[in-house]
């Protein structure tokens, strides 16, 4: 564990949330950094930081306000669970975060990781984690020959984590798991890990057995999906039509290009566009500029993106025009900043 500590200390990168311990930034950080690498979430953090810098202030926002400025991280649901949770905090504990994991265990979209998280990070309570980084070194350290997927490697990979913070004896366990955390970042990496620099190698079953490479055992590739969906690209002026997407749905809230599903359940609640000549209709689209791959999650989007008009006075909801200042702050979809990407550098997306 010495030998664990002292290589953090030495090796720890300088993160904007590692400055100070508090639990509201703490926890900002670990929801955004689920599933979505340092270097991106770093700028998000500090916007999402200077725009609510409390969780007093997150808590009194529109969540809409707090959709746009997580826009492009991805998993919107942890957005408004991290919305209801300020209100939780606010309305429940006086806008002081609790350090009980069972406190906040109780908090929306707080599950067992982000509350070990902010328990031992920000607390120094005994709290153990798991994340993506932890299981990895804990699968080599124990040599746990498991599908990463199963059950019986979650409950192993805890029951481990659980083991080495009773073990530390009195020593800071928010140091602790942020340590293997930095371990399986930097050194015990997925493909290739650098085991002649590894801190703890000399305790590895895994490095012992020669194992390295294969464990943890890999997960099972999800099937993709391929999704077609066209796009229209409506320009007035110096603004560009938007649409809302609807409440209940993927993304809810959020606002994108006008976007159909032409083979599948529709985005909006819009009847597929005529084409240019057809009558009767207030939007009309011309010819096809290209096209902007785009995924998310298991799902490949080919979007196919064409040049169209509004015939119509002024749109109503969920339909607006906006500017590209607008667009920033409505906060709009991945797939819609990568098309309007392009037409503001007036380059055709390909």
């Amino acid at each position: 564990m010495g030998e664990l500590l002292a290589w953090f200390e030495a090796a720890r990168r300088d993160l904007p949330w590692r400055r100070d311990r508090d639990a509201y930034r703490v926890w900002i950080s670990e929801s955004m950094l689920q599933q979505t690498r340092v270097e991106a979430v770093i700028p998000y953090f500090e916007r999402f930081l200077a725009r609510f810098p409390t969780v007093a202030d997150l808590a009194a926002a529109r969540v809409e306000d707090v959709l746009a400025a997580w826009s492009g991280l991805g998993y919107y649901r942890r957005a408004r669970s991290l919305h209801e949770a300020a209100r939780a905090v606010v309305e429940r504990h006086g806008g002081v975060f609790p350090s009980a994991r069972a406190e906040l265990l109780a908090l929306p979209g707080i599950g067992p990781y982000t509350a070990g998280a902010v328990a031992s990070i920000a607390f120094d309570r005994p709290e153990p984690l798991v994340d993506g980084n932890v299981a990895r070194v804990l699968a080599r350290i124990f040599a746990l020959d498991a599908p990463q997927e199963s059950a019986g490697f979650r409950a192993a990979t805890w029951d481990r984590a659980t083991e080495l913070v009773a073990e530390l004896g009195g020593r800071s366990a928010g140091e602790w798991n942020q340590a293997l955390m930095e371990l399986g970042a930097l050194v015990c990496v997925p493909r290739e890990p650098r085991c002649p620099v590894c801190p703890i190698r000399s305790a590895c079953a895994a490095y012992e057995r020669g194992l390295a490479l294969e464990l943890p055992r890999p997960k099972r590739r999800p099937t993709v999906i391929e999704v077609e969906l066209h796009v229209a690209l409506v320009r007035s002026g110096e603004s560009w039509l938007m649409a809302q997407r609807p409440p209940g749905g993927r993304m809810a809230g959020l606002w994108e290009l006008p976007t159909i599903e032409p083979t599948g359940a529709r985005l909006l609640a819009e009847p597929e566009w005529p084409r240019a000549g057809d009558t009767g209709s207030t939007l009309v689209t011309g010819d096809e500029l290209g096209s902007v791959g785009h995924s998310i999650t298991r799902h490949r989007i080919r979007a196919r993106v064409f040049a169209a008009r509004w015939l119509a006075g002024p749109p109503g909801e969920p339909l607006r025009f906006a500017s590209a200042s607008e667009i920033a702050e409505l906060g709009p979809t991945g797939l819609t900043a990568k098309v309007l990407r392009a037409a503001f550098a007036r380059v055709a997306p390909r």
